[in-house]
């Protein structure tokens, strides 16, 4: 796999991965999959993206935890009382679609891919379960990826520093 620039907003740098010598990242696919059939999750979503990059940062509260053993998060984050709100039928209401996402800082944000979430656990989802299980995957890859010092921080700890012909194993 290797890494792709999504966005850079005032406080949060967002990235995603392709694997597979694919051009398309995984968050792509995640909006090329949503953009019909869930257009409102998804533009949802992608305030939450705007607003923490441009806003907060990526604070540990507004990515959803979604198992205790992993690093791996979710988008949105979790209660309905939060700005901006998912309406639907005229009511605020919880957002069940989910990115899967990699926290790195609070400046460095790593978004992969995920689908409507139907069960309270999401190794119990069969829409979601293969995308969390990725994103685990990837997660622990590009956490080994900082150790070997083959991502490094830059100074300020605001980005990352990687050779562009990079591909991590998975």
């Amino acid at each position: 796999m290797h890494i792709k620039l999504i966005a850079k907003y005032k406080k949060v740098i967002y990235y995603s991965v392709c694997i597979n010598d694919r051009a398309e990242s995984l968050f792509e696919n995640f909006i090329g999959r949503h953009t019909d059939t869930n257009r409102k999750k998804l533009n949802h979503i992608l305030s939450w993206i705007k607003i923490i990059g441009n806003k907060y940062g990526a604070k540990v509260y507004h990515f959803r935890p979604e198992a205790e053993i992993s690093d791996t998060s979710a988008l949105p984050p979790k209660g309905v009382k939060k700005e901006p709100s998912y309406i639907e039928h005229g009511k605020k209401k919880s957002n069940n679609l989910r990115l899967y996402c990699f926290r790195a800082n609070e400046r460095v944000v790593f978004l992969f891919n995920g689908d409507i979430k139907t069960q309270l656990k999401a190794q119990d989802c069969p829409n979601v379960k293969q995308h969390f299980k990725t994103a685990n995957k990837i997660t622990k890859a590009l956490e080994n990826a900082f150790v070997s010092r083959e991502i490094e921080w830059n100074e300020e700890y605001d980005g990352i520093l990687f050779d562009e012909d990079l591909k991590i194993d998975l």
